[in-house]
């Protein structure tokens, strides 16, 4: 009896002691209003520490004590998003911000609509998962669709809660989302503290940031100390916002630090002010911001816009205009990529931008050239695109003095010396030579990258020793590489021969999307590649596909299709596809467990709002009795679930002949 009362006075003070340190971290890093030293705190978290290490049975995921780091990853899981995390169209001007809100106004018939403005924060988005108020996972912003699992990483970010408060601890599951960056002041002191021990600098903030994000070890990440701001929920269950404005009071309630420059307007004219006030201000933040964003404040009303491509309607981010420097144009080079596209670029006279030496710049396309008439030889104004990619805006046309040549677009490619081809509708120019050395050099570059088969050790100077050596010719080559050869490149011993032979061979174990998108198929992202290994099930699916099954797919186009339609049926490409397969490489989506019951071997997609349940609780409802559930409706979609306010997906299924069915259908259908 004496032992429980022990153990329930220690269980009691651990959880005094973590309210407490909670409430101080929030004062600390969230209000920046302390009320006690950090003398005080450590010798309350080293209490805290102690008794949990004596009395392992009372640990907590969420205990402050777990800001720390945890033991180092392996590698990083898979999470899919509640819904997409999208991106945001562009705007550069006030006059893209009025076409902006003409466009609003004309798609909700209404000529009044408020908006909320908030600084974009040059970070990484990441989104926040809590189950009844606790930090259960954080993912990275991924594809959009599918990002990787950082919870151990984020944890040590002090200004993310690990329980909500304010009533948000009463939310069956939430997501939220926001941006994690690196301050300037900690920026600046962590690069003196490298270069003092001579390691190399890091480039900016955000690449710093994302690093830290992305580290095996959590410990690491907690070495650079990142901050965070909300700005956005995700997902909610049992819960309705009206509003952004009221989501963003909502995540201060909740213990969440947002970014209090945010302001309410009644019009555009206000967001116009607001953006041109923060330009000249930018500087005064210890933080970096490219621009503004800019919201539809009503959240109806962004459900009613929806969104087009990945971009929502009801957003846009207006770009402070980018650092401008003047040089002179030397010479017009030609760049050919892994598609064979001729990628024109500057090789500038070397002038310093954004602290930073450019000698080259991008040029986009010969139609670009042609619009902007420029020269070579002329005096131009470069740029930093988004303040990182250097690219040409324009010519100094007073300062031309008629020795200006005007660029002549090749008609042979520099690589090969092969035509060149123009493809109707597209302003770029492209080398019809599948033996290109470029071609082949750029694609196996491609197909060895992080997104793709992610083999460590293969760099762009390896690639080109070993078809120096003539060991490959394509991708599947590499996948015949012996000790042997690997042994006569340069400089490589036994431990790199042996760590290179198997990190080619790992790479076998690489999900099928990743595959698809290594391939390197015209126009194929990772998102694309993502959508493709949704509908359909294997590289024979895939093969035998039809060009408007392609295009029927929610997100992919005519373009897009016809790109994946024409590769998949050249002969040489499946060749490819055979001896990749034949190698070991996963030619199918990963296999789920599926559960038997009355729906299995049906499929669905569920649009609108239900009422017995959330969507996401359905979707998981249907799964659970041997259902499957699809992300974009196709032909191969048995039924679509339409709930209340539906969205396009209905008119979608319609065209296809997909049966409707109501909430009550369904659940009659399992019964």
């Amino acid at each position: 009896m004496t032992a429980q009362i022990d153990i329930d006075r220690v269980a009691a003070r651990i959880a005094d002691l973590r309210q407490k340190l909670e409430y101080h971290n929030y004062l600390y890093y969230v209000k920046d209003s302390p009320e006690i030293s950090d003398a005080e705190y450590d010798r309350m978290f080293r209490e805290l520490l102690e008794l949990e290490t004596a009395h392992p049975e009372l640990a907590s995921p969420d205990s402050p004590t777990q800001r720390v780091g945890g033991e180092p990853l392996e590698r990083f899981n898979k999470v899919e998003h509640h819904a997409p995390m999208l991106s945001l169209a562009n705007a550069f001007s006030e006059d893209e911000l009025r076409a902006f809100n003409k466009r609003v106004s004309g798609l909700l018939e209404r000529e009044e609509v408020s908006y909320v403005t908030e600084l974009k924060i040059d970070g990484v988005a990441i989104a926040l998962t809590y189950q009844n108020g606790r930090f259960v996972r954080g993912a990275t912003r991924g594809n959009g669709v599918v990002g990787e699992d950082v919870t151990a990483n984020l944890k040590t970010v002090k200004q993310i809660p690990l329980r909500l408060k304010g009533g948000g601890e009463r939310i069956p599951e939430i997501e939220v989302r926001g941006e994690v960056y690196l301050p300037l002041s900690t920026f600046n002191a962590l690069n003196e503290e490298r270069a003092d021990k001579g390691l190399a600098l890091f480039a900016n903030p955000r690449n710093a940031a994302a690093g830290a994000i992305r580290q095996l070890d959590p410990k690491m990440t907690a070495a650079r100390p990142l901050s965070f701001f909300g700005y956005a929920i995700g997902y909610i269950e049992n819960a309705e916002l009206k509003s952004q404005k009221e989501t963003l009071e909502s995540l201060q309630e909740w213990g969440f630090p947002v970014n209090t420059n945010f302001r309410w307007h009644e019009s555009i004219d206000g967001v116009i002010d607001f953006c041109n006030s923060w330009e000249p201000k930018r500087e005064s933040l210890d933080y970096e911001i490219d621009g503004v964003v800019v919201k539809v404040d009503d959240l109806e009303d962004q459900r009613v816009l929806g969104t087009v491509s990945r971009d929502p309607r009801w957003a846009i981010a207006y770009k402070f205009p980018g650092q401008v420097a003047t040089t002179r144009l030397k010479e017009i080079g030609i760049n050919v990529g892994r598609t064979g596209s001729m990628n024109p670029y500057a090789i500038l006279d070397p002038v310093k931008l954004g602290g930073v030496t450019i000698k080259l710049a991008t040029l986009h396309n010969e139609d670009d050239i042609r619009r902007k008439d420029i020269r070579v030889g002329d005096m131009v104004v470069v740029k930093r695109a988004g303040d990182v990619i250097p690219q040409v805006v324009g010519p100094v046309l007073e300062q031309r003095t008629g020795k200006e040549q005007a660029f002549q677009y090749p008609d042979k490619c520099p690589s090969c010396s092969q035509p060149v081809t123009h493809v109707e509708g597209e302003a770029m120019a492209y080398c019809v030579n599948r033996e290109c050395p470029a071609q082949i050099f750029e694609g196996l570059n491609h197909f060895v990258s992080r997104g793709a088969m992610d083999i460590r050790g293969l760099g762009p100077s390896t690639i080109f020793k070993l078809l120096e050596l003539g060991f490959i010719r394509n991708a599947a080559d590499l996948y015949s590489l012996t000790e042997e050869q690997l042994a006569q490149l340069p400089g490589f011993k036994d431990k790199s021969i042996k760590n290179l032979h198997s990190a080619i061979q790992d790479s076998k174990k690489r999900p099928f999307e990743n595959v698809l998108f290594a391939l390197g198929i015209r126009h194929i992202g990772e998102g694309v590649a993502s959508l493709l290994t949704e509908n359909f099930h294997d590289i024979d699916d895939l093969l035998n596909a039809k060009e408007e099954d392609i295009s029927g797919i929610m997100g992919i186009g005519p373009r897009i299709a016809h790109s994946i339609f024409e590769y998949l049926n050249d002969a040489q490409n499946r060749k490819l596809v055979e001896r990749l397969r034949r190698a070991g490489l996963k030619m199918e989506r990963e296999k789920r467990a599926i559960k038997s019951g009355p729906l299995t071997g049906k499929t669905f997609i569920i649009t609108g709002k239900l009422e017995r349940m959330p969507r996401s609780a359905a979707e998981k409802w249907i799964e659970e009795r041997g259902g499957t559930v699809l992300s974009s409706v196709t032909k191969k979609l048995d039924y679509l679930v339409v709930g209340e306010d539906p969205g396009s997906k209905v008119a979608k299924a319609r065209k296809l002949g997909v049966a409707e069915i109501t909430e009550k259908k369904l659940f009659e259908m399992a019964e």
